[in-house]
């Protein structure tokens, strides 16, 4: 019995498919992907921009601390939905990894993760990633809450949102390195 090609093309594509969705392979591939296609964000037009007039909210840390936004005022923050089990999310990670070692010191960093603390812990763990790691505690203001993950917000030193993106970025690019540093200046 001859196997058309039609059939193998298919075959193969099922079980290629298969891998994507069904294995752990899958989840590699997609961050992998995230990570080749990921662009370097973009700041909101000044027109654009809203601003947080209320920094009434508080997080809890990794250890169940409460934290206030309030603490922030004044300063340059930037604020990561994300969670463990997202493969953009998880794409971007390193990125933001090597931006807060370098302006963790000047900058506030709330990487707030919508995810079990268990596998939010373990994840840092085994990435030896030392980031700021919160949890919503209560209800996040509505400026900037999205269901979509991982949503990335930087906030300037008078409250405006200044880049808000949705999706997978490259927060390590020189683009928004200087975008931080004349942020910083001002």
């Amino acid at each position: 019995m001859k196997i058309k090609k039609g059939l193998l093309l298919n075959l193969g594509l099922i079980g290629i498919a298969g891998l994507m969705f069904f294995t752990p392979l899958g989840f590699k591939a997609k961050v992998y992907l995230n990570r080749l296609i990921s662009f370097n964000p973009t700041p909101v037009e000044q027109r654009e921009q809203l601003v947080l007039e209320d920094f009434d909210w508080e997080v809890d840390d990794l250890e169940g601390r409460a934290f206030s936004l309030n603490q922030l005022k004044g300063k340059v923050v930037v604020i990561n939905f994300w969670a463990t089990w997202c493969p953009p999310c998880v794409a971007e990670m390193p990125g933001f990894q090597k931006l807060y070692l370098d302006y963790g010191n000047r900058a506030a960093f709330l990487f707030i993760a919508r995810d079990e603390k268990e596998k939010v812990t373990k994840f840092l763990a085994r990435k030896k990633y030392d980031l700021p790691v919160y949890f919503e505690s209560g209800l996040t203001p509505e400026i900037l809450f999205n269901a979509a993950l991982p949503t990335t917000f930087i906030i300037d030193g008078h409250g405006r949102i200044v880049m808000a993106e949705v999706g997978s970025r490259d927060w390590n690019s020189n683009e928004t390195r200087a975008f931080l540093d004349t942020l910083l200046l001002e």
